[in-house]
């Protein structure tokens, strides 16, 4: 018997959340083994550390001290410690949150009404757009170069029009490369009192050496700021769900935190982040294993005839010269799981994570076979 189906509802909604463009959040891996029919799926879309976490985060949530029938502390108090030791910063300029992605929906609650304009790049990071929207603002995208580099004169004019918010990743996700010194230099310049720049900092650590860095950077810009970064990525915490932000002023902190929900960074991710922060050598070496994979399956790739973004990040940005959903699809018959992007004017470009060396042989290896380069 079927079910009947609801018909729309006469509820007025809200229409900047309506609107909205769905986050492409990739594929859970009990899909990809029922459409496989595979059970050794390699996980090459989400951008996680292929080598896990410390074994001191395992330590320190098997702890007898970690009590997760007690409410976390709501101001992370003792994070934001660590944090602001390790990083040089007031712990009073540190907000905490449920991943970097709650920290970019409590900025744009925070400084974002109906009609602001923001601007971003694309290809985006989706909630770089999709939270703006929500707030109901307005979003100018700067496409990315023919050389998929960051198009530096035409985010120096958006900023320069002065928009109450720029969303700027670097390195960057999706395409991988980071700004140097020079290209961030221009574009703080370019900031005019009014506007807020996010510098979204997720794949810091993955930078190669030398990078800036953009902490301490902005530190004394004079310019409105927030720096993003997370604990999802090098930290291997995906799962726990822990960012912070390093904003410019107390004031700004403020209301970063007043627009986030209390308890919104629970114990275990907590507990684990100071771990985490404790055992930088872990980190320091799990980075490095993941940047040696990166130059050495990028050269395969390109080997391949494949255009292959700069990368400063743990994944791959690459141009498949066709329909990169079609290519996705083959790969995860073979149960190598990556991201086509879909947005429009680069649906033949592909994201893959750096996953563990055989992880990367699979997936050169099953490129080389399907595209019969």
């Amino acid at each position: 018997m079927k079910k009947s189906v609801k018909p729309a509802t006469s509820l007025p909604l809200n229409p900047h959340i309506a609107a909205l463009p769905p986050y492409n959040a990739g594929m859970n891996i009990a899909m990809a083994r029922a459409l496989s029919g595979r059970h050794d799926i390699a996980r090459l879309a989400s951008n996680e550390n292929p080598d896990g976490c410390s074994p001191a985060v395992m330590a320190a949530l098997a702890s007898s001290s970690f009590e997760p029938w007690r409410y976390a502390d709501p101001a992370c108090t003792a994070l934001r410690a660590a944090l602001g030791e390790k990083l040089a910063v007031d712990p009073g300029l540190i907000v905490a949150g449920n991943g970097s992605e709650e920290m970019i929906a409590a900025i744009s609650r925070a400084v974002l009404v109906p009609g602001a304009s923001v601007v971003t790049t694309v290809p985006s990071f989706g909630l770089h757009e999709i939270e703006p929207l929500a707030a109901g603002a307005d979003v100018v995208k700067i496409p990315m170069t023919p050389e998929m580099g960051f198009d530096l004169a035409a985010l120096e004019t958006a900023i320069g029009a002065q928009p109450r918010a720029v969303f700027i990743s670097s390195p960057w996700n999706p395409v991988g490369p980071g700004l140097d010194h020079s290209s961030l230099q221009r574009l703080i310049g370019a900031v005019r009192p009014g506007t807020l720049l996010v510098l979204d900092e997720a794949y810091f650590e993955f930078a190669d050496p030398g990078a800036p860095d953009g902490i301490e950077i902005l530190r004394d810009s004079g310019i409105d700021h927030v720096v993003l970064r997370t604990f999802s990525k090098a930290y291997g915490l995906a799962g726990l769900r822990v960012g912070y932000a390093v904003c410019s002023g107390l004031e700004l902190a403020r209301v970063i935190a007043a627009a986030k929900t209390p308890f919104n960074v629970n114990a275990a991710a907590q507990t684990a982040a100071i771990a985490a922060l404790d055992d930088e050598g872990w980190m320091k070496a799990s980075a490095g294993r993941v940047m040696a994979e990166r130059a050495r399956t990028a050269a395969a790739l390109a080997g391949l005839g494949f255009g292959v973004a700069e990368s400063q990040t743990n994944f791959l940005f690459f141009d498949c010269k066709g329909d990169s959903s079609s290519l996705a699809a083959g790969l995860l018959k073979q149960g190598i799981i990556v991201k086509a992007w879909r947005e429009a004017g680069y649906e033949h470009y592909l994201r893959a994570t750096i996953g563990l060396p055989a992880d990367n042989d699979r997936l050169i290896a099953a490129l080389r076979g399907l595209t019969g380069r």
